[in-house]
């Protein structure tokens, strides 16, 4: 990939520069009733798939507590919303992948980095201190008004940049997801 013309990089965080899995785990372990991690993730994903759906223009993070509700009524875990509750309020100890803040500071030296993140603000605000504070901006789903593979979320990422002087071809969009980031990025070029 060529990546002269590029100057400025936007990233996905959940996934791609947090390890919300461990994060997430380290949170249902102690509730957990014996299952294994992968069982708690599989569960916690066909959670979320449902709750996206039901709520897709909830930011991620504040779906935590309804996922964490009907994760808990499949996997038999306790349904109390303190719980639930503690999910939510687990973020802030969510690590980064152990390369991302060394990444993200060489990166920076050279390109305008971007957040672009189906959370909200608060969770940002976290995530951004667990990794150093390397964006120069920041577009979260409560921003946008709803979450990405949504293409409002890119063009209202395009729309804040503008006014720096980045168009379209200026960009590099960095994720692990490809249904969330990969797939919409790639189509709008």
């Amino acid at each position: 990939m060529d990546v002269r013309g590029i100057r400025i990089l936007t990233f996905d965080v959940v996934g791609t520069l947090i390890d919300f899995e461990t994060g997430i785990l380290d949170c249902l372990r102690p509730v957990a009733c014996g299952r294994t991690g992968a069982e708690l993730l599989e569960a916690f994903g066909r959670a979320e798939d449902v709750q996206a759906r039901l709520t897709p223009r909830l930011p991620f993070t504040q779906m935590l507590e309804p996922i964490y509700l009907r994760l808990a009524t499949e996997l038999d875990l306790p349904r109390d919303t303190g719980q639930a509750t503690a999910l939510r309020e687990s973020i802030p100890r969510w690590p980064a992948f152990p390369d991302s803040a060394a990444a993200l500071r060489t990166l920076g030296r050279r390109f305008r980095l971007v957040a672009l993140t189906n959370t909200d603000n608060w969770a940002l605000e976290h995530m951004a201190r667990t990794l150093g504070e390397p964006f120069d901006d920041a577009v979260t789903a409560q921003d946008a008004g709803t979450n990405k593979p949504d293409p409002q979320v890119f063009a209202y990422c395009r729309g804040r940049q503008s006014v720096h002087g980045y168009t379209l071809p200026d960009y590099l969009h960095i994720a692990q997801s490809q249904y969330h980031d990969i797939g919409v990025a790639t189509a709008l070029g």
